[in-house]
């Protein structure tokens, strides 16, 4: 469902295109642990850390085409996921993967911009179920923080996110910068991820590692989106 697709791109904006981690601790103190690595090789220790972390959330605010959105998005260990998106056009919508299916449940003003009246008046404050692939979605590791993209990279003076130093790298693409923080104690995961553009956004990376519990809804709270064929 197009509805699906929009609201995993909106959940994921300011980070499914740019970032990627490997584990590896370190007890730095005032030490450097990455002295003497190139801003791409950091970057590729990142992408390796957060993803092997197998477990995240991620807070974002971006503007599009004068829109703002903001989003909250939890991936559990096992790849299900769960998101909430607002959206000042396209209001609020939640999304569940699980069990190889994913469900969203929106308001009437998010369903009237995606689907019509007719579908928003029928699902209105239910879930609706459709099938999915892990592979292509938001809940997909690999496309989170994929470090082929992560090249071309310039390290900048260390800075603070929430109290933890981190090493800023960035990324220069015509008119767009992409600025990358990557927590300098502990294992290097991404802490956060600016977009300063024509489209600008901040994603915020934390609790890795930590469980995070997804569950389908109950049966009676969910329309199968083949109900809704036709309509």
């Amino acid at each position: 469902m197009a509805a699906n697709r929009k609201l995993l791109a909106a959940a994921a904006a300011c980070a499914a295109a740019v970032i990627g981690v490997t584990g590896c601790s370190s007890d730095s103190g005032d030490k450097d642990p990455f002295e003497g690595m190139s801003a791409d090789k950091i970057a590729k220790k990142a992408s390796n850390a957060s993803k092997n972390a197998g477990s995240f959330t991620m807070k974002s605010e971006s503007k599009e085409d004068g829109d703002q959105i903001t989003g909250a998005f939890s991936i559990a260990k096992g790849g299900d996921c769960k998101a909430t998106v607002d959206s000042g056009k396209m209001g609020h919508s939640e999304l569940l993967y699980v069990n190889n299916a994913s469900y969203v449940k929106a308001d009437e003003k998010f369903w009237k911009a995606r689907a019509g009246a007719t579908i928003a008046g029928r699902v209105k404050g239910r879930w609706v179920k459709s099938p999915s692939s892990r592979a292509g979605g938001a809940c997909n590791l690999d496309n989170m923080f994929e470090s082929g993209k992560l090249k071309g990279l310039k390290r900048l003076d260390d800075a603070d996110v929430d109290g933890k130093k981190a090493a800023v790298l960035i990324k220069k693409k015509g008119k767009e910068t992409t600025t990358f923080y990557v927590a300098m104690d502990g294992k290097p995961y991404f802490l956060k991820v600016t977009n300063n553009g024509d489209e600008k956004g901040t994603a915020t990376f934390s609790d890795y590692g930590k469980p995070v519990d997804v569950k389908a809804p109950a049966a009676d709270e969910v329309v199968d989106q083949k109900e809704l064929a036709g309509l």
